[in-house]
C-alpha cells in the first residue's frame, strides 16, 4: 500500500471514495452492475445454469415458441451465440426445436416440460440473488428501485 493510500483510509480499514465519485450515477450502476453480474452468475453456477439459459427459457415461457433470431433480439443474445445457447438447452433436454412449417430454412424454439420444471427453479435462485443483492433496502424501496431501473431503460432504449 502506498503512503497515499494508506492516509486515505479511514479506522476501519477501507479505502474512502471520494465524495465527487459516490454522486455520479454512472459509476454507481456500474459498480452495482459489476456486483450484480458476479452475483448472479456464481449463483446461477451453483445451480448448473447461466443467464442466458434463463433468458431463453423466460422469454420461451412469456411469449411462447419463436424463431432463433426473434429470440435473440428478444434476450438480448448475439445470433452468433444463440446457437450455442439452444445447443446447451437442448441437450439438457429444457428447449426443443423443429423445422418451421412456414420457413424451412429456420427452427422454432418451444420449451419443454422440463425446461419449465428448470425456468421455476431458476426463479427461486434469482429470488434468492436479488433479496442479497437488495438486502439493505425495504420492499417498497426495491419495487421503486426496479421502476425507477425500468423507466431509465426504456427511455434510452427508446432515444438510442
Amino acid at each position: 500500500m502506498t503512503r497515499a493510500e494508506a492516509t486515505d483510509m479511514p479506522d476501519d480499514g477501507a479505502l474512502k471514495t471520494p465524495d465527487r465519485l459516490r454522486r455520479r450515477a454512472s459509476r454507481l450502476l456500474s459498480q452495482l452492475s459489476t456486483r450484480s453480474d458476479r452475483l448472479v452468475n456464481e449463483g446461477l453456477a451453483q445451480a448448473d445454469a447461466r443467464k442466458w439459459h434463463y433468458a431463453v427459457l423466460a422469454s420461451l415461457e412469456d411469449h411462447g415458441p419463436d424463431s432463433q433470431a426473434t429470440l435473440s433480439r428478444r434476450t438480448g443474445i448475439y445470433r452468433s451465440d444463440m446457437v450455442g445457447v439452444l445447443n446447451e438447452l437442448a441437450e439438457r433436454h429444457l428447449v426443443e426445436r423443429a423445422p418451421d412449417p412456414d420457413d424451412q430454412r429456420r427452427n422454432i424454439i418451444t420449451i419443454s416440460a422440463q425446461g419449465r420444471r428448470q425456468l421455476r427453479r431458476l426463479d427461486k435462485v434469482l429470488d434468492e440473488l436479488h433479496d442479497e443483492l437488495l438486502a439493505p433496502l425495504s420492499p417498497a424501496e426495491r419495487d421503486q428501485f426496479v421502476q425507477l431501473l425500468t423507466r431509465l431503460l426504456d427511455y434510452h432504449a427508446r432515444t438510442s
